[in-house]
């Protein structure tokens, strides 16, 4: 919405509507047309369109939406309506802000907390959920992918736009049992469906959000974190990316929502994926400009793409090779799940993890058969995690190629990437490493160490890390094997808990 100083008479006009500012006040009237996706062509369509925005964006700022005013001709008979609204000051607006480089984070956490309480209580149920199913966020990125193929290699970078369908396709195909979760926990709402920094102002006492999507309300029955994730997207394209993870971390705080940080990364994606094909649309316009903004928002949908891929990552080696220390830092830095073979046996055997099971190699619970039973559990409690959206780090000893096809198998099934990597170390630093460490999950001695060397199966396809210096040495390498577009543009899987 355009502003400007308090008395300052001005006017402002879109393809739908034209906005008049007098004084304090701003009056929107909608145009006498007929778009396709709005119909505002008789004077009762353009009434019921007034009240409809009126009451739809009360629920965000009931103070600025002030009414529906009626437009009165020469003979007193109502004409026309207009939307009544409380003037936003000039330069409060929170795109200007963050251009600016102004502090904007309490507004932020504002704009999360009103969203968030929003959601809690904002209209659910089956009509509602139809419009986050697995199957039909999947039809609105091949609808996009149809638009947007025309412009491959003109206006988009053509194996990135590719590679966008790929990722995006290949997260869909496996996560059917996330969506169902999500619409299960009642996070599918009647949300604000059009959430962008141009229409949010950072006003004293808090700050104001305008402008939801009101001539559909199927774009505006969605996820609340798909909701959230337009202004985090919105953010990122202003050059703040920071304060798009702050956001959305202040969002899924406020609003208790667990969920995966590969699903933040879909939905970013997504929102970044339909604003660069609106704008190659517009570029097919001739508005030349568009094309950059085309690429930008590509850019944007990719890097997400890419940081949100759901991956089985096996972390494998030998006993003291420091497998367990990597597996356990890279869960840390990734912010995803961690299964350990050596906890699980003991589990299965009804132990807790500390206690010892020594034995003879291939003896007491380190039968073939337990190893078995061990790796199969392992597996599909991965294949669980991998179903939700939820990338898994595997630490085994990965020495046999039957488990590790078994993996293979898995991750080929749930549409997840697989990520095999070998942590080697000469055999004196992991005799000394077994020898100095303390109670552990694991039982292995340098004796079984050297019979496990000696059986081991080849594994030609895993990365293999030196773990020779130190552990963030070690971790750097790692992560650049797992995420070889950027192992730093990765978000916290959990949410960040606001501050009091």
């Amino acid at each position: 919405m355009m502003t400007g100083r308090t008395g300052d008479a001005a006017v402002s006009e879109t393809h739908s509507g034209v906005v008049f500012f007098v004084g304090d006040r701003a009056y929107k009237l909608k145009k006498p047309v007929d778009l396709g996706f709005l119909d505002f062509s008789t004077r009762e369509l353009r009434e019921r369109a007034c009240h409809e925005e009126v009451g739809l964006n009360r629920r965000f700022a009931p103070d600025v939406y002030l009414g529906v005013a009626d437009v009165r001709g020469p003979d007193g008979e109502v004409c026309d309506h207009l939307v009544a609204m409380r003037r936003m000051p000039a330069g409060r607006r929170l795109a200007d802000l963050v251009r600016a480089g102004e502090p904007v984070e309490n507004a932020l956490r504002d704009t999360a907390r009103i969203l968030a309480a929003w959601h809690t209580r904002a209209p659910r149920g089956p009509r509602i959920s139809a419009q986050e199913t697995r199957d039909a966020v999947r039809s609105r990125w091949n609808d996009g992918f149809e638009q947007v193929r025309p412009f491959h290699g003109q206006v988009v970078d053509g194996p990135a736009a590719t590679e966008i369908e790929e990722l995006a396709t290949a997260f869909l195909q496996g996560r059917e049992p996330l969506f169902e979760s999500r619409i299960d926990a009642g996070r599918v709402v009647d949300g604000h469906g059009d959430l962008l920094a141009t229409d949010i102002f950072c006003l004293d006492d808090g700050p104001r959000i305008l402008d939801c999507l009101e001539f559909d309300e199927r774009l505006r029955w969605l996820d609340g974190l798909d909701d959230a994730a337009f202004l985090a997207m919105d953010l990122e394209r202003l050059g703040a990316p920071g304060l798009a993870e702050r956001f959305l971390g202040w969002y899924t705080g406020f609003a208790g929502d667990p969920a995966p940080s590969s699903l933040r990364h879909h939905y970013v994606a997504y929102r970044a994926f339909v604003r660069a094909k609106v704008a190659c649309l517009r570029h097919a316009q001739g508005d030349e400009r568009a094309a950059a903004e085309a690429r930008d928002h590509a850019e944007v949908a990719l890097r997400h793409l890419r940081a949100g891929k759901v991956d089985l990552i096996l972390v494998g080696g030998l006993p003291g090779t420091g497998k367990t220390s990597l597996a356990g830092a890279l869960a840390d830095r990734l912010g995803c799940a961690l299964l350990s073979s050596d906890r699980i046996r003991k589990e299965l055997a009804g132990l807790p993890p500390e206690t010892s099971a020594a034995a003879p190699y291939g003896t007491g619970v380190y039968t073939p058969e337990w190893t078995r039973r061990t790796y199969r559990e392992l597996i599909e409690r991965a294949a669980r995690l991998l179903r939700l959206g939820e990338t898994a780090i595997l630490d085994a000893s990965w020495t046999g190629a039957p488990e590790r096809e078994l993996a293979a198998t898995a991750a080929r099934d749930e549409h997840a990437g697989l990520v095999p990597l070998r942590c080697d170390a000469p055999a004196d630093l992991a005799a000394d490493r077994i020898r100095d460490r303390k109670r552990t999950a694991s039982d292995a001695d340098a004796r079984i160490a050297s019979i496990m060397a000696a059986q081991s199966d080849a594994w030609p396809d895993a990365t293999s890390i030196d773990t020779t210096g130190l552990l963030p040495k070690t971790l750097e390498k790692a992560l650049r094997a797992v995420r070889p577009h950027g192992a730093d543009h990765v978000w916290p899987r959990r949410p960040v808990l606001p501050p009091d």
